[in-house]
C-alpha cells in the first residue's frame, strides 16, 4: 500500500518525495504582484531593527510615519531631483537606473523629480513630463521596480512659469533654450510679464482662460499619475516657478482676483490644492512644497516671506495637504539667501510650531548627516527630512546616517549579505538535508 502510494518518482523542484514538506525558510521568496522576478524585501530596506549598543530609543528618524494610507518605514525622503534627461517629457532608463539605485537602499520616500503638467511648463526641453498618456510607461516602470521593494514613491507635479524654456543647468546659468534647441521662448508664461532676468525669456501674462488651462491640465496630470500606482503627489509651489510666482508681489503685478491681496495671491494655489484632494484617493497623502521665504528683505524688495507661509500653512493643513515641504528662495535674482548646515530648517520650525499636529512638516536644504537631520526631528518636532544632493553623491546614504545615529538597519537581501554574511541556516539546512535524505531511502526501500 504505501509501496504504491508513495512512488520513487521525486519532486520535480527539488528531488525530494512529493509528501516530504519543503524547508519554507530556504525559498527565495518574491515580491507579489511584480512580473520579473525580484526577492521580497520584508521588512523593506531601511527599516530599524534595534540599536548597535542595544538601547531600545529608536532616533526619531528611524520611527516609522504614516501619512494617510501610506506608511514609511523611516523619515529620510529622496527630494525630487531634475535630471535633464527626459526625451519629450518621457523618462528613460537614466531615470529608472538613478532611482532605483536610492529606492533599494531604503529612502522612506523617494518623489521623483518636477514633472510638467504642460509642454511648455518644463524648465528644459530635457524635462519630464505628465500631460500626455504616453509618459505613463516609462513611470510606471520605476512606480513598479518601487513597490517590488517595499518602497513608497511619489511625484511631483508642476509648471516652470517664467522660468521655462532654459538650458541644462550644466551648460549655462539659466540661458534661453531658443527654437534650434527644442525650446519655446514664445511661449513662456507666468502671472505677470516680468522676465525672471535678462537671460531668462519675456514671459507672457496668462490669461484667465490660460489659468483655467493649467488647472484642467493640472488635473489630468494628476489622475495619470494616480493611474500609474504612485502613493503620494507633491504640488510644486517653489523656487520661483509658476505657483510661487504667484504668490510673491516680487513676480505677481496682477490686479484681478489672481492678485494684489495675500487671498487673491494664493488663490491659485488653494484652488490646485482642492483640485487635487478631490482627484485622487482618500487615502492618498498629498504634498506641497513651497519656499518659505523669498529672502529679498535686504534686496529691498517687496516679496513673498515667512510670516505669509505660516498663515498659508494653516490654510493648506485645513484644505487636507498632509504635509508640507518647506523650502525657500529661487524667485528672484537679487534674493540674499543665508546659507549654511540645516539653513532652511527654521523655517520649517516656525510652520511647525503654528500648525502643530495638524500637518505634517519636512525640513530640506544642506543636510549631511543622520546626527543633523535626527536633531531637527527631536529637538523642533519636524517630522521628515527631506535630502537630496547628498543622494547624488551617496545612493547609500540611509545606511549611512544609520551608522552615523547606531542604527542596526534592515537591508536589501542582495546587499546586505556581503556584509553581515551568509544566511545563518546552515546547520538546520543540513540537518534538513539529512533528513530528506533518509526518507527518499525510505520510500524507495518500502
Amino acid at each position: 500500500m504505501g509501496a504504491e502510494a508513495n512512488t520513487d518518482k521525486p519532486h520535480s523542484h527539488h528531488a525530494i518525495p512529493k509528501d516530504i514538506p519543503e524547508d519554507k525558510g530556504l525559498k527565495n521568496e518574491a515580491a507579489p504582484g511584480i512580473p520579473y522576478f525580484t526577492p521580497l524585501q520584508d521588512p523593506p530596506a531601511g527599516t530599524a531593527l534595534g540599536m548597535t549598543d542595544g538601547s531600545s530609543k529608536i532616533p526619531k528618524l528611524f520611527t516609522p510615519l504614516k501619512l494617510r494610507g501610506m506608511e514609511m518605514q523611516n523619515r529620510i525622503a529622496l527630494s525630487p531631483l531634475c535630471q535633464y534627461s527626459a526625451e519629450d517629457g518621457h523618462q528613460t532608463a537614466w531615470h529608472l537606473t538613478h532611482l532605483g539605485g536610492i529606492i533599494q537602499r531604503g529612502p522612506g520616500l523617494t518623489i521623483v523629480e518636477a514633472t510638467a503638467v504642460q509642454a511648455n511648463g518644463r524648465i528644459t526641453p530635457e524635462d519630464s513630463g505628465l500631460w500626455k498618456d504616453s509618459q505613463k510607461e516609462p513611470l510606471r516602470k520605476i512606480v513598479e521596480f518601487a513597490h517590488s521593494q517595499g518602497q513608497k514613491i511619489g511625484i511631483q507635479l508642476g509648471h516652470a512659469g517664467r522660468k521655462a524654456s532654459t538650458v541644462a543647468p550644466w551648460l549655462s546659468k539659466g540661458d534661453i533654450a531658443g527654437k534650434e534647441l527644442n525650446g519655446w521662448p514664445d511661449n513662456v508664461h507666468a502671472p505677470s510679464a516680468i522676465a525672471f532676468n535678462d537671460n531668462h525669456c519675456q514671459p507672457k501674462e496668462m490669461t484667465l482662460d490660460d489659468i483655467e488651462k493649467l488647472k484642467s491640465d493640472f488635473k489630468d496630470s494628476i489622475k495619470r499619475a494616480v493611474d500609474v500606482g504612485f502613493d503620494t503627489i507633491e504640488i510644486h509651489n517653489a523656487h520661483g516657478y509658476l505657483l510661487h510666482s504667484f504668490l510673491s508681489p516680487a513676480s505677481n503685478h496682477r490686479t484681478d482676483k489672481y492678485g494684489g491681496s495675500f487671498e487673491n495671491r494664493t488663490r491659485l494655489t488653494l484652488e490646485l490644492v482642492d483640485l487635487a484632494r478631490a482627484t485622487i484617493p482618500k487615502d492618498m497623502p498629498l504634498l506641497l512644497r513651497i519656499s518659505a521665504t523669498d529672502w529679498l528683505e535686504e534686496a529691498g524688495i517687496n516679496g513673498w516671506t515667512l510670516e505669509e507661509t505660516v498663515k498659508l500653512s494653516e490654510i493648506l493643513a485645513e484644505k487636507g495637504v498632509d504635509l508640507l515641504d518647506v523650502s525657500s528662495g529661487g524667485l528672484h535674482e537679487k534674493q540674499h539667501i543665508h546659507g549654511g548646515p540645516g539653513y532652511q530648517e527654521p523655517f520649517a520650525k516656525a510652520v511647525k510650531d503654528k500648525v502643530g499636529d495638524k500637518m505634517f512638516v519636512g525640513t530640506v536644504g544642506s543636510i549631511t548627516n543622520g546626527k543633523q537631520a535626527n536633531g531637527y526631528l527631536e529637538d523642533d518636532n519636524l517630522d521628515v527630512a527631506f535630502v537630496g544632493r547628498m543622494f547624488q553623491k551617496n545612493p547609500g546614504l540611509v545606511w549611512a546616517f544609520a551608522d552615523d545615529l547606531g542604527v542596526e538597519g534592515r537591508w536589501a537581501n542582495q546587499i546586505r549579505w556581503g556584509f553581515g554574511g551568509r544566511g545563518k541556516k546552515a546547520e538546520v539546512t543540513k540537518k534538513n538535508q539529512f533528513a530528506n535524505e533518509a526518507a527518499f531511502t525510505m520510500h524507495k526501500q518500502e
